[in-house]
């Protein structure tokens, strides 16, 4: 028999509800970092520094979870369900495959697409001397590199980094909340990640000289497996309700200046019965008048 889903009884069970439920606009992604049956000290520390990154968005397990993502899902799909969370970090250590990161998304609870990235060279955030940005600082997200571009694995993967890192939708921001640089590099098969704070400093000009400043933590990512989404949950994951679909207004365009044109249809006006100002000099004589009322008789004449 199928599951029946009761009726909240309190106020908090249904706003826990509401808060599940589908929506236009969804909620900000979060994510869950999960540690495997056995991890080295890199994979560990890496994961508490994403971790710290991703704050308040992102859900720590500290108990250990023999897993293996890569051939069995159900266990990562029942912790998204119950954690409500729509990525994940999966972190593991094993002689054949050391210092591992498994990143993944979700869709509608199910597995979407999954890279294993092996950590070749690390760097935590407490070995870098400098100031660090607020907690819940919406990053600006570079990347680099042809590969993101012209493989489908490193575009799909490009595509999870932005979900994972762009945090809370906002719709202005101000010079000054640009502090947080994540620039993403992709060379011969490998990932390098950095992180920088951007320093705003004096240049004697309304507009200030902007420098970057590291503040890690660094990664080198070797791309090791992936398990791509089918084509048809690709696309379906992609689909956008038609209330969020801009609506096309008819007669109105936009110049590669972003100059905004319409056009307008309107009948053909008859001008001898158009009102104009009451002045003398624009009054009709008598004799003009005669002369339309012949002109109008000889055409009628000829027309018979």
């Amino acid at each position: 028999m199928a599951s029946q889903v009761s009726k909240p009884k309190t106020q908090r069970g249904k706003r826990f509800l509401l808060n599940r439920d589908a929506k236009l606009e969804e909620n900000t992604k979060t994510v869950m970092l999960i540690r495997g049956g056995k991890t080295s000290e890199m994979v560990t520390q890496a994961m508490r520094d994403i971790h710290a990154l991703k704050k308040p968005n992102a859900t720590m397990f500290h108990r250990k979870n023999i897993l293996r993502p890569f051939e069995d899902q159900s266990s990562l799909e029942f912790f998204s369900q119950r954690s409500d969370a729509s990525l994940m970090v999966f972190g593991s250590h094993s002689k054949k495959r050391p210092h591992n990161l498994v990143f993944g998304c979700f869709y509608d609870f199910h597995m979407l697409d999954m890279f294993e990235l092996g950590i070749e060279r690390y760097q935590p955030i407490s070995e870098f001397k400098a100031h660090k940005v607020t907690v819940g600082t919406k990053p600006c997200l570079l990347f680099s590199g042809e590969e993101f571009e012209n493989k489908i694995e490193y575009r799909r993967l490009k595509s999870l980094f932005i979900d994972f890192w762009r945090g809370e939708k906002v719709e202005n921001i101000r010079l000054q909340g640009l502090e947080h640089i994540l620039q993403f590099t992709a060379c011969e098969d490998k990932i390098y990640l950095r992180s920088y704070r951007v320093l705003l400093k004096k240049s004697g000009l309304k507009t200030p000289r902007v420098e970057v400043e590291e503040i890690g933590p660094s990664f080198n990512f070797a791309l090791r497996r992936t398990r791509l989404a089918t084509e048809s949950l690709y696309k379906q994951s992609l689909r956008q309700p038609k209330a969020l679909k801009p609506r096309k207004v008819k007669n109105v365009e936009h110049d590669v200046f972003g100059t905004k044109t319409g056009r307008i249809h309107m009948q053909k006006q008859d001008l001898e019965t158009l009102q104009t100002r009451k002045m003398k000099g624009l009054k009709r004589g008598k004799k003009s008048e005669e002369g339309d009322n012949q002109k109008k008789q000889k055409t009628d004449q000829d027309a018979e």
